[in-house]
């Protein structure tokens, strides 16, 4: 009976020894936490953390959460470990679309002040340079030519003009809220997005008092997250003199832009010239593009404006040049 009772409690008397009472079950030991600093009611859910890291970064919430974990919960790392991740899968791809044309894109117009900038960035197809992710890109390298010319402290009594080439252009800082160079954006972008894309080209202008730049892009887009950021796939830059500061040089300074991008000159030339006709390569020499009875020489003389230089971009210029050499 002694042993059939205790059979029955989970237990086993030992012979000679007084029957054991019921075993209480303990109740179950928490995991061992190692959670440090403030207290979980003071910190951020997994949850919301997981949350926050997706919106800030745009990446899926499969490698967010992998970030997270990798990270120990650390919301910055978190953020630092992804572009790092992402920057290497970019790279890769890169290497492996490289010598893919990329014939489509966009050019953007950035103007802040006395100084105005154009920049081409070149992509496979036109789908993705309708895609924001491209944008954002050509928005990165508008605001690091921007910068980079602000940089440069020469005082100049007149104008000055600028242009960066493909690799000159690589190698600038991509502005004040990015990490690394434009190349590491560039990388980060053909990842994202899965087409090569080229850095093409980029020119300033910065003008001292006395002078003035027009500007115009045909097909305009303005950019959603930078308001004198606009987007197209031709654009012009028309560096104008004048003895005063006029209301109408925003208006004239588009309308000259116009004609720059409609008429592609070759040269300004001078207003002794004589009229040409469509095949005519200097700019006050040419019909004006508004109204092709007058030249436009004969259209800014009366504004009270010389016409000096003027920067023009079409995208995708030259790469037939290219294929066919």
């Amino acid at each position: 009976m002694l042993l059939l009772r205790s059979l029955r409690l989970g237990q086993v008397a030992r012979p000679g020894s007084r029957p054991a009472g019921p075993r209480l079950r303990e109740p179950p030991q928490p995991w061992p936490s190692f959670h440090s600093g403030p207290t979980p009611a003071a910190s951020p859910s997994r949850k919301e953390l997981l949350v926050k890291l997706r919106r800030k970064t745009g990446y899926s919430f499969v490698n967010c959460k992998k970030a997270l974990d990798t990270c120990g919960g650390d919301l910055k790392e978190a953020e630092s470990w992804l572009h790092q991740e992402a920057q290497k899968e970019g790279w890769s791809k890169a290497i492996k679309l490289h010598g893919r044309k990329t014939k489509e894109g966009l050019i953007g117009l950035l103007q802040e002040g006395n100084t105005a900038v154009l920049v081409e960035v070149n992509c496979e197809t036109d789908f993705v340079s309708r895609n924001s992710k491209f944008q954002q890109l050509v928005q990165q390298v508008a605001v690091g030519t921007l910068l980079h010319c602000q940089s440069l402290k020469e005082q100049l009594p007149t104008y000055s003009k600028g242009f960066l080439n493909s690799s000159e252009l690589s190698e600038l800082q991509a502005g004040p809220d990015r990490q690394g160079s434009l190349k590491d954006q560039l990388a980060l972008a053909i990842g994202n997005l899965g087409e090569n894309m080229t850095l093409k080209r980029a020119a300033w202008v910065k003008v001292p008092s006395g002078f003035y730049v027009g500007s115009y892009i045909h097909g305009a887009t303005h950019s959603p997250s930078l308001h004198n950021l606009v987007l197209g796939k031709y654009g012009a830059l028309v560096v104008c003199e004048t003895s005063e500061q006029k209301a109408n040089l925003e208006d004239l300074g588009r309308r000259l832009g116009q004609h720059v991008v409609g008429m592609a000159p070759l040269s300004v030339g001078s207003l002794d010239d004589e009229p040409g006709g469509e095949a005519e390569t200097k700019m006050l020499s040419q019909p004006y593009l508004l109204d092709p009875s007058i030249t436009l020489g004969q259209y800014v003389q009366p504004q009270g404006v010389s016409v000096v230089d003027f920067v023009r971009f079409e995208c995708g210029e030259g790469e037939e040049a290219v294929e066919a050499e």
